[in-house]
Protein backbone atom coordinates (compact mmCIF):
# COMPACT_ATOMS: atom_id res chain seq x y z
CA UNK A 1 0.00 0.00 0.00
CA UNK A 2 0.98 3.62 -0.50
CA UNK A 3 0.39 6.60 1.75
CA UNK A 4 -2.19 9.25 0.83
CA UNK A 5 -1.80 10.84 -2.59
CA UNK A 6 -3.84 12.26 -5.49
CA UNK A 7 -4.81 8.78 -6.68
CA UNK A 8 -6.72 8.15 -3.44
CA UNK A 9 -8.71 11.34 -3.93
CA UNK A 10 -9.42 10.42 -7.53
CA UNK A 11 -10.57 6.98 -6.35
CA UNK A 12 -12.86 8.60 -3.76
CA UNK A 13 -14.62 10.74 -6.35
CA UNK A 14 -14.87 7.92 -8.87
CA UNK A 15 -16.45 5.57 -6.34
CA UNK A 16 -18.83 8.15 -4.95
CA UNK A 17 -20.12 9.12 -8.40
CA UNK A 18 -21.77 5.68 -8.51
CA UNK A 19 -24.29 6.76 -5.87
CA UNK A 20 -23.87 10.52 -5.28
CA UNK A 21 -24.70 13.34 -7.66
CA UNK A 22 -22.10 15.91 -8.78
CA UNK A 23 -23.95 18.49 -6.67
CA UNK A 24 -23.29 16.37 -3.56
CA UNK A 25 -19.58 16.05 -4.29
CA UNK A 26 -18.60 19.37 -5.86
CA UNK A 27 -19.24 23.09 -5.64
CA UNK A 28 -21.02 24.36 -8.75
CA UNK A 29 -19.92 27.69 -10.19
CA UNK A 30 -22.21 30.21 -11.85
CA UNK A 31 -20.97 29.07 -15.27
CA UNK A 32 -21.74 25.41 -14.51
CA UNK A 33 -18.31 24.05 -13.57
CA UNK A 34 -18.00 21.50 -10.78
CA UNK A 35 -15.07 22.15 -8.38
CA UNK A 36 -13.96 20.35 -5.23
CA UNK A 37 -13.07 23.70 -3.61
CA UNK A 38 -13.58 27.36 -4.46
CA UNK A 39 -10.34 28.64 -6.06
CA UNK A 40 -8.82 31.69 -4.38
CA UNK A 41 -9.33 33.58 -7.62
CA UNK A 42 -13.07 32.79 -7.80
CA UNK A 43 -15.29 35.86 -7.36
CA UNK A 44 -18.72 34.46 -8.25
CA UNK A 45 -21.59 33.30 -6.06
CA UNK A 46 -20.61 30.62 -3.54
CA UNK A 47 -22.55 28.06 -1.54
CA UNK A 48 -21.42 25.87 1.37
CA UNK A 49 -20.94 22.18 0.55
CA UNK A 50 -21.68 19.85 3.49
CA UNK A 51 -22.85 16.62 1.85
CA UNK A 52 -19.30 15.46 1.00
CA UNK A 53 -18.06 15.50 4.62
CA UNK A 54 -19.62 12.22 5.74
CA UNK A 55 -18.61 10.50 2.50
CA UNK A 56 -14.93 11.42 2.76
CA UNK A 57 -15.06 10.63 6.46
CA UNK A 58 -16.21 7.06 5.82
CA UNK A 59 -13.80 6.61 2.91
CA UNK A 60 -10.76 7.89 4.82
CA UNK A 61 -11.54 5.89 7.99
CA UNK A 62 -11.69 2.69 5.95
CA UNK A 63 -8.48 3.66 4.15
CA UNK A 64 -6.71 4.23 7.49
CA UNK A 65 -8.01 0.91 8.84
CA UNK A 66 -6.82 -0.95 5.71
CA UNK A 67 -3.42 0.74 5.96
CA UNK A 68 -2.88 -0.32 9.57
CA UNK A 69 -4.10 -3.85 8.78
CA UNK A 70 -1.33 -3.98 6.19
CA UNK A 71 1.23 -2.76 8.73
CA UNK A 72 0.18 -5.11 11.54
CA UNK A 73 -0.71 -8.21 9.51
CA UNK A 74 2.09 -10.26 11.11
CA UNK A 75 1.23 -9.42 14.72
CA UNK A 76 -1.98 -11.31 15.43
CA UNK A 77 -3.79 -8.03 16.01
CA UNK A 78 -7.11 -6.67 14.75
CA UNK A 79 -7.80 -3.25 13.25
CA UNK A 80 -11.38 -2.18 13.92
CA UNK A 81 -13.57 0.73 12.88
CA UNK A 82 -16.22 2.34 15.08
CA UNK A 83 -15.28 0.27 18.15
CA UNK A 84 -16.77 0.91 21.56
CA UNK A 85 -14.74 0.92 24.78
CA UNK A 86 -17.29 1.69 27.52
CA UNK A 87 -14.83 1.76 30.44
CA UNK A 88 -13.09 4.85 28.99
CA UNK A 89 -16.20 6.65 27.80
CA UNK A 90 -16.20 5.49 24.17
CA UNK A 91 -19.73 4.29 23.61
CA UNK A 92 -22.31 3.78 20.87
CA UNK A 93 -22.90 7.51 20.30
CA UNK A 94 -19.21 8.38 19.98
CA UNK A 95 -17.20 5.29 18.96
CA UNK A 96 -13.48 5.27 18.20
CA UNK A 97 -12.69 5.91 14.53
CA UNK A 98 -10.00 3.20 14.25
CA UNK A 99 -8.37 1.03 16.92
CA UNK A 100 -5.71 -1.66 16.96
CA UNK A 101 -6.79 -4.34 19.40
CA UNK A 102 -6.01 -7.85 20.58
CA UNK A 103 -9.64 -9.01 20.17
CA UNK A 104 -11.92 -8.84 17.14
CA UNK A 105 -14.94 -7.36 18.93
CA UNK A 106 -16.97 -4.20 18.40
CA UNK A 107 -17.19 -3.71 22.19
CA UNK A 108 -13.78 -3.89 23.83
CA UNK A 109 -12.19 -3.75 27.25
CA UNK A 110 -9.54 -1.08 27.75
CA UNK A 111 -6.82 -3.71 28.11
CA UNK A 112 -7.76 -5.12 24.67
CA UNK A 113 -6.73 -1.87 22.99
CA UNK A 114 -3.20 -1.19 21.74
CA UNK A 115 -3.77 2.20 20.01
CA UNK A 116 -6.72 4.51 19.32
CA UNK A 117 -6.68 6.61 16.13
CA UNK A 118 -8.84 9.70 15.66
CA UNK A 119 -9.10 10.31 11.90
CA UNK A 120 -9.24 13.89 10.57
CA UNK A 121 -8.68 13.52 6.84
CA UNK A 122 -10.26 15.27 3.87
CA UNK A 123 -9.82 16.18 0.23
CA UNK A 124 -6.52 18.09 -0.02
CA UNK A 125 -6.16 19.02 -3.71
CA UNK A 126 -8.64 20.91 -5.83
CA UNK A 127 -10.41 19.02 -8.63
CA UNK A 128 -12.64 19.93 -11.55
CA UNK A 129 -15.24 17.49 -12.82
CA UNK A 130 -16.39 17.68 -16.43
CA UNK A 131 -19.89 16.25 -16.46
CA UNK A 132 -19.98 15.93 -20.27
CA UNK A 133 -16.83 13.81 -20.58
CA UNK A 134 -17.20 12.30 -17.09
CA UNK A 135 -13.56 13.24 -16.42
CA UNK A 136 -11.79 14.46 -13.30
CA UNK A 137 -8.75 16.76 -13.38
CA UNK A 138 -6.57 18.03 -10.53
CA UNK A 139 -6.17 21.82 -10.72
CA UNK A 140 -4.10 22.81 -7.67
CA UNK A 141 -2.91 21.94 -4.18
CA UNK A 142 -4.38 23.40 -0.99
CA UNK A 143 -2.49 26.69 -1.42
CA UNK A 144 -4.62 27.49 -4.51
CA UNK A 145 -8.09 27.10 -3.00
CA UNK A 146 -10.11 28.55 -0.14
CA UNK A 147 -10.80 25.25 1.58
CA UNK A 148 -9.12 24.21 4.83
CA UNK A 149 -8.36 20.49 4.58
CA UNK A 150 -7.56 18.14 7.46
CA UNK A 151 -4.98 19.55 9.91
CA UNK A 152 -5.27 23.06 8.44
CA UNK A 153 -8.76 23.38 10.00
CA UNK A 154 -8.53 24.74 13.55
CA UNK A 155 -12.04 23.57 14.46
CA UNK A 156 -11.20 20.03 13.36
CA UNK A 157 -7.99 20.03 15.41
CA UNK A 158 -9.72 21.41 18.50
CA UNK A 159 -12.46 18.78 18.19
CA UNK A 160 -9.83 16.01 18.01
CA UNK A 161 -7.99 17.43 21.03
CA UNK A 162 -11.22 17.62 22.99
CA UNK A 163 -12.14 14.02 22.25
CA UNK A 164 -8.66 12.77 23.17
CA UNK A 165 -8.65 14.70 26.44
CA UNK A 166 -12.10 13.33 27.24
CA UNK A 167 -10.77 9.79 26.72
CA UNK A 168 -7.56 10.42 28.64
CA UNK A 169 -9.29 11.74 31.77
CA UNK A 170 -12.25 9.36 31.67
CA UNK A 171 -10.67 6.60 33.74
CA UNK A 172 -7.34 5.24 34.87
CA UNK A 173 -8.10 2.43 32.39
CA UNK A 174 -7.16 4.88 29.61
CA UNK A 175 -3.74 5.68 31.08
CA UNK A 176 -1.87 3.04 29.06
CA UNK A 177 -3.55 3.52 25.66
CA UNK A 178 -1.71 5.67 23.07
CA UNK A 179 -3.92 8.22 21.31
CA UNK A 180 -2.94 9.39 17.82
CA UNK A 181 -4.71 11.87 15.50
CA UNK A 182 -4.40 11.00 11.80
CA UNK A 183 -4.53 13.61 9.04
CA UNK A 184 -3.38 14.25 5.47
CA UNK A 185 -2.29 17.90 5.50
CA UNK A 186 0.32 19.91 7.44
CA UNK A 187 -0.22 21.29 10.93
CA UNK A 188 0.17 25.06 11.36
CA UNK A 189 3.03 26.54 13.37
CA UNK A 190 0.76 27.47 16.27
CA UNK A 191 -0.73 24.01 16.52
CA UNK A 192 2.70 22.37 16.19
CA UNK A 193 3.63 23.94 19.53
CA UNK A 194 0.36 22.70 21.01
CA UNK A 195 0.96 19.22 19.57
CA UNK A 196 4.40 19.13 21.21
CA UNK A 197 2.92 20.18 24.54
CA UNK A 198 0.19 17.54 24.33
CA UNK A 199 2.77 14.86 23.51
CA UNK A 200 5.15 15.93 26.28
CA UNK A 201 2.23 16.00 28.72
CA UNK A 202 1.30 12.46 27.65
CA UNK A 203 -2.22 13.37 26.54
CA UNK A 204 -1.89 12.72 22.77
CA UNK A 205 1.02 10.71 21.39
CA UNK A 206 1.07 12.45 18.03
CA UNK A 207 -0.59 14.23 15.14
CA UNK A 208 0.47 12.15 12.14
CA UNK A 209 0.07 13.29 8.54
CA UNK A 210 0.01 10.36 6.12
CA UNK A 211 0.38 12.55 3.02
CA UNK A 212 4.08 12.70 2.00
CA UNK A 213 3.67 15.32 -0.76
CA UNK A 214 0.64 17.56 -0.19
CA UNK A 215 2.11 20.31 -2.37
CA UNK A 216 2.56 20.15 -6.14
CA UNK A 217 5.81 22.10 -5.80
CA UNK A 218 8.02 22.26 -2.73
CA UNK A 219 7.50 20.43 0.54
CA UNK A 220 6.09 20.90 3.99
CA UNK A 221 7.36 20.57 7.55
CA UNK A 222 8.59 17.06 8.36
CA UNK A 223 8.01 17.27 12.11
CA UNK A 224 7.58 19.69 14.98
CA UNK A 225 10.37 20.35 17.46
CA UNK A 226 9.44 17.53 19.86
CA UNK A 227 7.71 15.24 17.37
CA UNK A 228 4.15 16.01 18.44
CA UNK A 229 3.47 16.48 14.72
CA UNK A 230 5.05 14.20 12.13
CA UNK A 231 4.72 13.81 8.37
CA UNK A 232 5.38 10.29 7.14
CA UNK A 233 7.04 9.80 3.78
CA UNK A 234 6.71 6.04 3.40
CA UNK A 235 5.19 2.93 4.97
CA UNK A 236 8.41 1.90 6.72
CA UNK A 237 8.54 5.18 8.67
CA UNK A 238 4.95 4.74 9.76
CA UNK A 239 5.53 1.13 10.75
CA UNK A 240 8.53 2.12 12.89
CA UNK A 241 6.46 4.69 14.80
CA UNK A 242 3.65 2.19 15.39
CA UNK A 243 6.21 -0.36 16.60
CA UNK A 244 7.58 2.21 19.02
CA UNK A 245 4.14 2.73 20.54
CA UNK A 246 3.76 -1.04 20.87
CA UNK A 247 7.04 -1.64 22.70
CA UNK A 248 7.03 1.40 25.00
CA UNK A 249 5.10 0.67 28.18
CA UNK A 250 3.53 4.12 28.32
CA UNK A 251 1.64 5.38 31.36
CA UNK A 252 -0.21 8.68 31.59
CA UNK A 253 -0.22 10.51 34.92
CA UNK A 254 -1.28 14.01 35.90
CA UNK A 255 -2.14 16.05 38.92
CA UNK A 256 -1.74 19.28 40.83
CA UNK A 257 -0.06 18.64 44.15
CA UNK A 258 2.03 20.68 46.57
CA UNK A 259 5.78 20.04 46.89
CA UNK A 260 5.09 18.38 50.26
CA UNK A 261 2.57 15.97 48.74
CA UNK A 262 4.94 15.17 45.87
CA UNK A 263 7.78 14.60 48.33
CA UNK A 264 5.70 12.08 50.27
CA UNK A 265 4.73 10.24 47.09
CA UNK A 266 8.35 10.09 45.93
CA UNK A 267 9.49 8.82 49.33
CA UNK A 268 6.88 6.04 49.36
CA UNK A 269 7.63 5.05 45.76
CA UNK A 270 11.36 4.96 46.49
CA UNK A 271 10.78 2.08 48.93
CA UNK A 272 10.05 -0.25 46.00
CA UNK A 273 12.89 -2.47 44.79
CA UNK A 274 13.15 -1.93 41.01
CA UNK A 275 12.84 1.14 38.79
CA UNK A 276 9.72 -0.34 37.20
CA UNK A 277 8.11 -0.95 40.60
CA UNK A 278 9.06 2.55 41.77
CA UNK A 279 7.54 4.04 38.62
CA UNK A 280 4.29 2.07 38.90
CA UNK A 281 3.96 2.98 42.59
CA UNK A 282 4.48 6.66 41.79
CA UNK A 283 1.84 6.56 39.03
CA UNK A 284 -0.70 4.84 41.29
CA UNK A 285 -0.12 7.30 44.13
CA UNK A 286 -0.21 10.42 41.98
CA UNK A 287 -3.46 9.19 40.39
CA UNK A 288 -4.92 8.68 43.85
CA UNK A 289 -5.15 4.88 43.76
Amino acid sequence: MKLWNKNHERLFFNRCRNFASPEQLFNQTEDGRFLAYWPKSYRGRKTTLQSRNSLIGKFSEKWVADLFRHITQDKNLFVLQQAQIPSIGIGYNSPADVVIATRNKKVLRADDVKIIFEVKMSIVWNWIYDIDSDSLTEIGDYRTHKGKPSFTRSDSILKAIGKCIDIRVSSIDASKIPLVVIGNAPLSNGFCKKADYLKNAGIIQGFWSLNPYPLNHGNTRKSSHDGGYMRFDDISELKDSVEELFVNDLNFFSGMKSPEQLGKIIEIADNELTYQEKGMKFIKLINGS
